[in-house]
């Protein structure tokens, strides 16, 4: 078991220099990647065994569910009101009334979240394999299916959910995008699914030595808490990377209406970008966007959201959570 960890260490460096430029990712028309997707389609059956390969997600799971509901209860304060917001967070389903999209719901872990705080929650995932068994899964619970058009699932990509006209008061997008080809198609399409005013939320795994080790080379090689080959480490993304495409990223005017009108990256003609503002160590402005690090505490069994001020401090160098906001003027 030693030496089958040992042979990936030696790679390290390799790894390290085999980093892609975000901005320039693969030109593929598709950001559906083949072999990642046949990888999952394999594991699909196990989605629901908390204590198999997707021990680790289950375990996440409450903590993304937690700070989407946060994020959205501080986004109400700010728009109406303390009295607003004493009022949402008073209701078991604060997300009623909201139209939400899992992309890449997977085997539905978060879906069902959703839907059971009050959201019109769409899961959708490229392996027809996962959808079976999240639409199965959901099946079996009575609150869930007999809650009508509260929880729908597609097998169906972002990039083609764009062409329809349904856009989303919140876009989740949970430990995907390290598993896509070409991150920047890919995160302008959630984009563009988004509403005016409406909520991207995405959680990946910064590209660092320390997520090497973590991710890979315990998580895969020594720990086996989950399949060999799950991860690549050149396709981590880094915060920075996301923060850099949002202060370029801007919707285009008609995009909410009009679904063949894509976001455009530097464009003088389109709205103001997502992100407009920075402070000490790039971090964007907490009306904006949000970068939060995600930890798991081995002796717990446990994720633990890291507080706001510790990120600047090293607290997202491997599992993290990202929120920005699209702008109402868009």
């Amino acid at each position: 078991m030693l030496s089958a960890a040992v042979r990936p260490t030696t790679r390290l460096l390799r790894f390290c220099q085999n980093t892609r430029c975000f901005q320039s990712a693969a030109a593929t028309s598709s950001t559906v990647n083949a072999a990642e997707i046949a990888h999952f389609s394999r594991l699909s059956s196990l989605w629901w065994n908390e204590q198999g390969e997707f021990s680790l997600l289950h375990r996440m799971n409450p903590v993304r569910v937690h700070y989407i509901r946060e994020k959205l209860l501080e986004a109400t304060w700010e728009d109406q009101g303390e009295d607003a917001r004493r009022v949402l967070e008073s209701k078991c389903a604060v997300l009623t009334g909201m139209d939400v999209l899992d992309v890449g719901c997977g085997g539905g872990l978060l879906s069902e979240s959703l839907a059971r705080l009050g959201a019109r929650t769409l899961g959708i995932d490229a392996s027809e394999s996962n959808i079976g068994i999240a639409s199965t899964h959901a099946s079996g619970d009575p609150q869930l299916s007999s809650s009508g058009n509260s929880l729908q699932y597609r097998h169906t990509s972002a990039e083609q959910l764009v062409k329809e006209p349904k856009r989303f008061d919140a876009v989740c997008s949970m430990e995907v995008i390290e598993h896509v080809d070409n991150p920047v198609a890919f995160l302008s399409a959630c984009a563009q699914l988004v509403k005016p005013g409406g909520h991207l939320f995405l959680s990946t795994i910064a590209r660092t030595p320390l997520s090497y080790f973590i991710t890979i080379l315990a998580a895969e090689y020594v720990f086996h808490k989950v399949a060999v080959g799950t991860h690549t480490y050149s396709k981590f993304i880094n915060p920075s990377e996301l923060i850099s495409f949002f202060q370029t990223y801007r919707s285009s005017p008609s995009s909410s209406s009009n679904p063949t009108n894509s976001g455009h990256i530097g464009s003088d003609a389109s709205p103001r970008p997502w992100i407009t503002h920075t402070y000490a160590h790039g971090l964007p402005t907490r009306s904006e966007a949000e970068v939060r690090g995600i930890v798991y505490i081995p002796w717990s069994g446990e994720w633990k959201l890291m507080s706001r001020s510790s990120t600047p401090w090293g607290a997202v160098e491997c599992n993290y959570l990202f929120w920005v906001r699209r702008p109402l003027d868009s």
